[in-house]
C-alpha cells in the first residue's frame, strides 16, 4: 500500500458511530485539527482517534476547521466548553509563532489552553534543484555567493518555521536571500525543478519522493540528528549552521478542563502512539511518534518559544488582525 492509498483509507474511517442524542452529548469528543484533511497531521489525528475511543469509552470524531494559518481551529477550541468535548491537535509552531507575529495576539497558549501530550515530530529540509551545481551544503553556499541575483527561495507560507529558518540562514551566511511564499510544498518543488527558484525549505516528508527520484536534492535537514528517513543527508549543524528547527504536533484542551480527563487523554494518546502498527503507519508518511506527559509538552513549547522569539522579532514580520 502506498502513501496515497493509506491516507485515503484513513479518510474513509467512520467518524461517528450511530448513537442517540443523549449518548452523543455524554460521550462525544471532537478533535479539532485546524488544517485540511489528507495531510500527515490529519492522518495522525484519525489514527489516534481510532485507538483512543475504546480506551476512553467515548466516540471521538476529527473535525477539520481550516483557515487563518490555523487560527480558526485554535480559536474554536479556545472558546469551546472545558468539559472534554473539544480537543485541539495542531503543530507546535502555530502555538508559539502565531502569538509572536499577530499585532494583537488572538490567544495566549499558557492561559487559554491546558497541555495534554506531545504527539509526533517532523523535520524540515533545504532543497535544491538542477539550477544549482553543488554536491553538498558547502558547495551550495559557494554557489549562492557566486550568484547573488539568484538567491530566491520558496517557503510553504509566510510566518512559518521555513520562513524564519530562511531569515536566520541568510543572516548566518551573510547572504541576502529573497523569500517567495507559496501555498504548500508541491508548487515549491515544481518551481525548483523548473529552475524558477534556486532552492526551498519544506518539510522533509514532502521533499523525499522527488529527492529519491533525483528531481531535487536535499542538501541538509534541520533536525538535531540525521533523519531516519534520510540518513545520508547531513544536518544543518553538521554543515556549520547553528540551527535546529524540527517541528511537532501536540494536543491541548481548553483551559479549565478536568485534570483527570486530561491525564487519561494524554495516557491514551501515548499508548496509541506506542503501538507498532500505528508507528509503522506514521513513519510511512514521515512522522516520528513521540508521546509525552503534559509537562513534557509544556517544556517543549517553552524551549521553542525562547529559541524563536528573538529570531522572529529581528525580522519585524507581523500579521495585521
Amino acid at each position: 500500500m502506498d502513501r496515497r492509498e493509506f491516507m485515503a483509507g484513513c479518510l474513509g474511517l467512520p467518524l461517528l458511530a450511530q448513537a442517540g442524542a443523549a449518548q452523543a452529548q455524554a460521550g462525544l469528543t471532537k478533535i479539532v485539527f485546524p488544517f485540511a484533511a489528507g495531510a500527515g497531521g490529519d492522518t495522525l489525528c484519525r489514527l489516534i482517534a481510532q485507538e483512543m475511543a475504546p480506551v476512553l469509552q467515548r466516540t471521538i470524531v476529527v473535525e477539520n476547521r481550516t483557515g487563518g494559518d490555523g487560527l480558526i481551529g485554535i480559536k474554536a477550541v479556545k472558546g469551546g466548553s472545558a468539559d472534554g468535548s473539544m480537543v485541539l491537535v495542531t503543530t507546535g509552531p502555530t502555538m508559539y509563532l502565531l502569538p509572536m507575529v499577530e499585532t494583537i495576539p488572538s490567544f495566549d497558549t499558557a492561559k487559554d489552553f491546558m497541555p495534554v501530550s506531545l504527539l509526533a515530530r517532523f523535520e524540515f529540509a533545504v532543497v535544491t534543484g538542477p539550477a544549482i551545481d553543488a554536491a553538498d551544503f558547502k558547495g551550495f553556499v559557494a554557489w549562492l555567493k557566486a550568484h547573488p541575483d539568484k538567491t530566491s527561495f520558496g517557503v510553504p507560507s509566510n510566518g512559518t518555521i521555513p520562513h524564519f529558518m530562511g531569515s536566520k540562514l541568510g543572516k548566518d551566511l551573510g547572504i541576502p536571500l529573497t523569500r517567495v511564499p507559496y501555498r504548500g510544498s508541491a508548487p515549491i518543488l515544481n518551481d525548483i525543478i523548473g529552475g524558477h527558484i534556486s532552492f526551498g525549505i519544506t518539510t522533509l516528508a514532502d521533499a523525499l519522493p522527488q529527492h529519491r527520484a533525483k528531481g531535487v536534492k536535499i542538501i541538509a535537514v534541520s533536525s538535531a540528528q540525521r533523519s531516519p528517513f534520510a540518513p545520508d543527508v547531513p544536518t544543518l549543524k553538521e554543515s556549520g549552521i547553528d540551527l535546529v528547527a524540527d517541528a511537532w504536533y501536540g494536543m491541548w484542551l481548553p483551559a479549565g478542563s478536568p485534570p483527570e480527563f486530561a491525564g487519561k487523554l494524554g495516557a491514551a494518546a501515548s499508548t496509541a502512539l506506542a503501538k507498532p502498527d500505528v508507528k509503522e503507519k506514521l513513519t510511512a508518511i514521515g512522522l516520528i511518534p513521540v508521546g509525552s506527559t503534559a509537562d513534557g509538552l509544556s517544556k517543549e513549547l517553552a524551549a521553542n518559544t525562547a529559541f524563536w522569539q528573538p529570531i522572529v522579532k529581528a525580522t519585524g514580520y507581523k500579521i495585521e488582525n
